[in-house]
């Protein structure tokens, strides 16, 4: 086993969690917050926008089972990377959609996928995803973890999550 690390954000990390723990060769998902300047900030910090923090996941994963890249392309395909500071009725920066890279081989894998985004017009509007180096990324709260597996029946759960579940058609699932 090849254990490596990818840490992202596109919206609310709870869509995220749910969408990537359901993905094979993923072997965790852990949801914080990265590239703002506060230390250790907390949630109500990060919602008031005054951190910098995006709401992200790091997801370590087996890269003889699933590769960066295809990480990446579930991530394009489950968010709109078009939309700055946004995603549906999430606004804010913490929502921004970003890619944290650990090291140069995902600095340029990253790239090349945004670059071959763009290229082939799937979407009308230019891409707006930031690549940048991961400084520092910072657990959330207990409470967040797990949390649409603890709580699917709560409305944003059935509204906002299941239907990026229903977009995982094409990839390998966990069985």
């Amino acid at each position: 086993m090849s254990k490596q690390i990818a840490t992202l954000g596109g919206g609310c990390f709870w869509c995220l969690e749910a969408v990537f723990t359901r993905i094979d060769g993923v072997i965790s998902v852990k949801l914080g917050y990265a590239g703002g300047h506060t230390p250790n900030p907390s949630y109500e910090q990060v919602c008031d926008e005054t951190t910098g923090h995006a709401e992200v996941v790091q997801v370590e994963f087996d890269s003889d089972v699933i590769d960066y890249a295809t990480l990446l392309e579930v991530f394009f395909a489950i968010h709109d990377p078009t939309s700055l500071n946004r995603q549906g009725a999430d606004i804010g920066t913490r929502y921004r959609s970003v890619i944290l890279y650990a090291d140069e081989d995902q600095q340029r894998i990253a790239a090349k996928k945004i670059g071959a985004l763009e290229a082939s017009g799937v979407w009308k509007r230019p891409i707006v995803t930031e690549a940048v180096q991961l400084e520092e990324f910072y657990d959330a709260e207990g409470y967040h973890q797990d949390y649409y597996d603890n709580h699917q029946q709560q409305p944003y759960c059935q509204v906002v999550i299941a239907p990026k579940l229903a977009k995982l058609k094409g990839f390998r699932l966990k069985t």
